[in-house]
Parts: C-alpha cells; structure tokens; sequence
C-alpha cells in the first residue's frame, strides 16, 4: 500500500512561505552557531522548492513566455538586492563581486540548466526540440551584453585594471538595460510566437494544452507566495553566506567560490523548473528559462550595480580574466552550434555540461 504525500506537499508549499520569512526575521544579523545555520539552510531548500511550485502555477495561468519571464525577473531582481546588500555589509573585497556573480550566472545558465535539461529531456533516446528563432535571438544578445560588459573592461586602456571609466560603464549600463528591455518587448509582444514551442509543420503549438489552468485566486495566492519564497531564498543565503565562507576557506578554495556558491543557491528555483519542464517535454520552456536568466543577469544587474557605485563610491571590477574569457566565448560557439538546428541530442547536453564542470573545476583550481 502506498502512501499520498499530495496532501503533505500542498501543505508545503504553504508553509514553507511563511516559516522561512519568520526565520529570516529571526535570524538577520545576528551571530548564529553552525547548527542553526544549517537548519537554515534546510528551510531555505524548502523555500526552493515551495518557489518552483508556485512559479509553475503562475506560468499555466499566463502562458509562455510569460511564465518564464515571471520567474526569471522575479530571482534576477532580488539577486541584485543580495549583490548590493554583500557589497555594503561584507568585511572582505567585494570590488568583483558583481563580476563573478554574473560570470557564475551566465555559466550554471547557459551550460549548466541548458545541459541538465537536455540530458533529461533526450536520456531516453529522444530528441530535444526547441524554436531556433527564439533562442538564437537570446543567445545572440547574451552574447553581445557579455563581451559589453564583462569583455572590453579587460583591454580598455583608459582606467587602469580590469575596469571601466565612468563614461564606458554609462555606456555599458545603458546598452544592457536597453537590450534586455528590447529583448522582453520582442519576446512578449511583437514575436512571441518566436518563443513558443514549434509544432511538426512549423506553426506554434498551444502551450500547456494539457494542463488545467488556475483560477485567478489561485494565481494570486501564488505570486504572493512565490515572492516570499524569493526574498527568503536570498535573504537566508545572505544569513548563510558566513558558513559558505568558512566552508570554502577551510577548504582552502579562492572567494570567488563564495560568488558561485551564492549564485548556484539563488538560481535553484530556476534550474529546477527548467528540468521538470524538460522531463515533461516542454524543452522551450527550459530553453526561456535559461537564456531568459541570462539575459537579466546582465541587463539588470550592470546598470544596478553601476549606479551604486556611483552613489557610494564603490570600486567596480568589470573585466573578466583570460580563462574566464576563453570559456565564455566556447560557451557562446557551442550555443550558437546547439540552438540553429531548432533541436539537440545528448551530445549537446554532454558538452554543455562538461564546460560547466570545466567552470567548476577552475573556480575551485584556477
């Protein structure tokens, strides 16, 4: 006889939402021992998945792209917040924080989730079908924004190091908020059927046909509770962050590991709804989530961060350096090779994760 833990999960996904904040409260600035910070830790995973839940319920009321779009603005925006916050709280140099976290961003997205998702959704000998349109579009302004930003501050010659002056980092926040703004309107209103899944003969497919659709009740609980799951996501990884750090140096591994450590617990909301899409075989959904994150991690994270520099004076380490550089660019060269078929195999999902774990490797040995 097997047990229905349906009942247990509904349950979950409610409390988890309103016991995290309450631990949040509790728990913000204040000096914590190990066992409470991994209590916290514990909450916060259920906050992940609660966060999944409710993204899920909020996309089978508004559709694609429109679900993907929720989700990913709604994580970019309160990792921004966790960026800022660890730039004016954290005793150690945060100069290249905003660097390595977008950097992180951009590979556990673009090889990571695309590389999960692609072994998922073709394992069973299948093939991953996609429209190329859509993602050759995103992939192409993630590929421009990058080299804007996080490229070009490596070989300017105007400031010394890695950085920008403050006219190229004007220049470089307003293209990335200009581009993603661009981006968004060319995904939900002039071609968004550019982002919808293709059918056999071309035509897009309606999304999510098979799913019931939730009422407008049941979609507003939802965003509320999504919003507080978010907050709570990055609030208790900024509480956390103290045991991240002893962690990672008493493994005697670089600070950048903090950044990617960050990074990877905020993108969790995402990159387990991008796997159950693809394991229920709605692959362009994984495809909006992915390149849709991306996309805001540059777009708004570079004019935020350039604006708080300014305003309090903060150093800013754009430049990526030539490692990073290098991975980035086969990054976009096997992204390019993977999306203009419209549909991948294995084969690609092997090679997106296997740069993914070249990014792992050389954060921890550079």
């Amino acid at each position: 006889m097997s047990l229905d833990l349906g009942p247990l999960r509904r349950v979950g996904y409610v409390a988890a939402p309103v016991l995290a904040p309450v631990c949040l409260v509790a728990a913000w600035g204040r000096d914590l021992p190990t066992w409470v910070l991994a209590l916290l830790a514990v909450v916060l995973a259920a906050s992940v998945l609660a966060a999944v839940h409710h993204a899920e319920i909020i996309a089978l009321r508004v559709g694609e792209p429109f679900g993907s779009l929720v989700l990913a603005v709604a994580v970019t925006v309160i990792e921004v917040a966790l960026i800022v916050t660890l730039m004016s709280t954290s005793d150690k140099p945060t100069a290249s924080l905003a660097r390595d976290t977008v950097f992180a961003a951009l590979m556990i997205t673009c090889n990571g989730i695309i590389g999960a998702a692609l072994l998922v959704s073709t394992l069973r000998g299948g093939t991953a079908r996609f429209n190329a349109a859509g993602a050759g579009s995103g992939l192409a302004a993630i590929g421009a924004l990058a080299t804007l930003s996080l490229v070009l501050p490596t070989f300017t010659t105007s400031s010394q190091g890695p950085t920008f002056t403050t006219s190229q980092l004007a220049f470089a926040a307003i293209a990335a908020l200009t581009v993603y703004l661009l981006f968004v309107f060319v995904q939900t209103v002039r071609h968004r059927d550019y982002f919808l899944p293709p059918a056999s003969k071309g035509e897009a497919l309606p999304e999510d046909a098979h799913a019931a659709t939730p009422s407008a009740r049941a979609t507003l609980v939802s965003l509320l509770l999504l919003g507080l799951c978010l907050v709570s996501v990055v609030g208790l990884a900024k509480v956390d962050t103290p045991l991240i750090e002893s962690l990672v140096t008493s493994a005697g591994l670089p600070l950048t590991a903090v950044a990617v450590a960050i990074a990877l617990l905020v993108l969790l909301p995402e990159s387990i709804s991008a796997i159950r899409s693809a394991r229920h075989g709605r692959f362009q959904t994984s495809v909006n989530l992915a390149y849709g994150s991306a996309m805001a991690s540059i777009g708004l994270t570079i004019p935020t961060i350039a604006v708080v520099s300014w305003l309090f004076g903060y150093d800013l380490v754009l430049g990526l350096s030539a490692t990073e550089i290098t991975l980035l660019a086969i990054t976009m060269v096997t992204g390019i090779l993977t999306v203009t078929p419209g549909r991948a195999t294995l084969l690609q999902g092997g090679i997106h994760l296997s740069l993914f774990a070249a990014f792992l490797v050389l954060v921890v040995s550079p």
